[in-house]
């Protein structure tokens, strides 16, 4: 596959492990230069290495820091002014009853999961709109339209990124940047790991799966195991290559499953 992407700049936040990792990765192999991002050098120098030992020709540069917060924005823009493609993947999630949610977790989740991608957004967007090219996406979920019982602070931010993704969408039309939110499933990820650890007490993620098997003939829900109940389930998908619909703006939010 040729994306047409060398000479083009990524940035990927939070792209140490999971799928921003697989996205920093995948971007290297079409020959876009990468800007990988993490919390911590130490994670920042390992993905490094993996995408260096999967792509040995990736051109790459790197940027530690807590990209929820204000200050480390400023200092990734004055060092990155531009870029041509922006993944916002950056996200934390947790089980939680909503009745142990306090204010402070609501906080985090939305600086994390929504203030981040609305931060670069703001500092990227206006030079894509001067050079008529630019690519945002939102790593959004399919929480944000199935919220998850166990997770409704995480699946309201979810929703949140698909209201800005559509909202600059809006701002572009008729320029040659585009604003999508894409909607993953379940992925098993590092993260997954820890969150399936969380919800079975530390039994291992092929025990926990095996319990939750697709033969159980129950209805999956937003984070992959199974509800003993029907609940509806809304969702669609756009082929890679298929027009817009026709209400859409061209730079359209896309949702996909």
């Amino acid at each position: 596959m040729d994306l047409q992407l060398i000479n083009r700049l990524a940035l990927v936040s939070g792209s140490t492990k999971g799928i921003g990792l697989a996205i920093a990765t995948g971007l290297a192999r079409e020959g876009a230069t990468v800007i990988l991002n993490g919390r911590s050098e130490k994670s920042v120098a390992e993905a490094l290495a993996k995408i260096r030992a999967a792509v040995p020709s990736a051109r790459l540069e790197s940027f530690a820091g807590d990209l929820a917060e204000a200050a480390a924005v400023e200092k990734l823009v004055a060092r990155f002014p531009a870029v041509d493609i922006l993944v916002n993947n950056l996200g934390i999630f947790e089980p939680k009853p909503f009745e142990q949610i306090p204010d402070e977790d609501w906080r985090r989740f939305f600086d994390v999961n929504v203030l981040s991608g609305v931060r670069l957004s703001r500092a990227y967007l206006p030079p894509m709109k001067q050079k008529n090219w630019g690519r945002i996406l939102f790593i959004s979920s399919e929480s944000g339209i199935q919220i998850p019982a166990e997770m409704i602070h995480y699946g309201m931010t979810k929703t949140a990124q698909l209201a800005v993704s559509r909202g600059l969408a809006e701002t572009c039309a008729g320029t040659g940047v585009t604003v999508n939110a894409v909607l993953p499933g379940p992925t098993h990820s590092d993260g997954v790991d820890e969150f399936v650890k969380q919800l079975s007490g530390g039994q291992p993620f092929a025990e926990f799966e095996k319990e939750f098997s697709p033969a159980s003939a129950r209805v999956p829900c937003s984070n992959g195991l199974r509800r003993p109940k029907k609940l509806p389930i809304w969702s669609f998908t756009l082929p890679a290559r298929c027009p817009p619909p026709p209400m859409a703006p061209p730079c359209a939010w896309m949702a996909a499953r």
